[in-house]
C-alpha cells in the first residue's frame, strides 16, 4: 500500500510541519482528470504528492490480472511516501484532483535527510495501522459487515446528513475483496432495512446509526 498519512495527525506533527513548509515553498500544483494516472505501480518513488482537492485511489494489479484497491486519500493526505525506491501501488485520480507535487530530492535538500526519514518512519507506522484494520476487515467480517464498515467510515468523514461517495461500486468491491454483485446486494439490503438511504447512486444518508455501528463493532 502506498504510504500516506493525514498531515493533521498529532503523531506526525513534527515531520508534517516541515513537509508542509517544503511543499508550500517547492511544490508545483498539478491537476488530474478523473481516472487519470498519477503514478504507476513499480514507478520510481521520486515525488511526494499532497492532495489539495479531490480524492486519490491507490491500487495494485496482481499477477493474475485482478485489481486490489489499497485505499482512498482525501484533502490533506500526503501520498507517495515510500520506504523503498519504488511505488508498490499505483495512484489514480478517483475524482478531478489538484495535487501539490514536489521532488523527493528537493525536500531532502530543504529539510534534511533526517527530517524526511522521520516523516517516512511516522507514515510507515500509521500505514501499518491502516493495513491491520484492512486485514481485519477482509479476513474477519462478513460481506454485510464489510459494506457497513465502509459506509460508516465515509459517513464519519462528513458531518452532513447526506454523504457523497466519490467511488463507484467496483471500487468498493475491489477494496473490500468482494464482487460488485455482492456489494450491490448488500447495499440493497441495508437500504431495504432503512439503515441507509440512497437518494442517488453515489449519495447516501444514514437513517439508523445504532444499527450501522452495531454491525461494525
Amino acid at each position: 500500500m502506498t504510504l500516506a498519512y493525514p498531515l493533521s495527525d498529532a503523531r506526525t506533527a513534527r515531520p508534517s510541519n516541515a513537509l508542509i513548509d517544503a511543499i508550500d515553498r517547492l511544490g508545483t500544483p498539478m491537476r488530474f482528470a478523473r481516472d487519470h494516472q498519477i503514478y504507476a505501480q513499480d514507478d520510481e518513488a521520486e515525488m511526494f504528492y499532497l492532495v489539495v482537492r479531490g480524492v486519490v485511489r491507490t491500487s495494485k494489479l496482481t499477477c493474475d490480472g485482478r485489481r486490489q484497491v489499497g485505499d482512498f486519500y482525501y484533502e490533506g493526505d500526503l501520498v507517495g511516501l515510500e520506504p523503498g525506491p519504488l511505488h508498490r501501488f499505483g495512484a489514480e485520480a478517483l475524482t478531478e484532483c489538484e495535487l501539490q507535487v514536489v521532488r523527493r530530492k528537493a525536500v531532502r535538500a530543504y529539510v534534511g535527510e533526517a527530517e524526511v526519514d522521520r516523516a517516512i518512519l511516522a507514515a510507515t507506522a500509521h500505514e501499518f495501522e491502516r493495513l491491520q484494520e484492512h486485514v481485519v476487515l477482509l479476513g474477519r467480517r462478513s460481506a454485510r459487515e464489510r459494506v457497513a464498515s465502509f459506509l460508516l467510515a465515509l459517513a464519519q468523514r462528513e458531518p452532513n446528513d447526506a454523504v457523497d461517495m466519490p467511488m463507484g461500486r467496483q471500487d468498493m468491491a475491489d477494496y473490500l475483496g468482494l464482487t460488485i454483485e455482492t456489494v450491490s446486494r448488500m447495499l440493497t439490503q441495508l437500504q431495504g432495512e432503512a439503515i441507509v438511504e440512497f437518494p442517488a447512486t453515489r449519495r447516501f444518508q444514514v437513517r439508523k446509526w445504532g444499527a450501522l455501528e452495531a454491525m461494525t463493532a
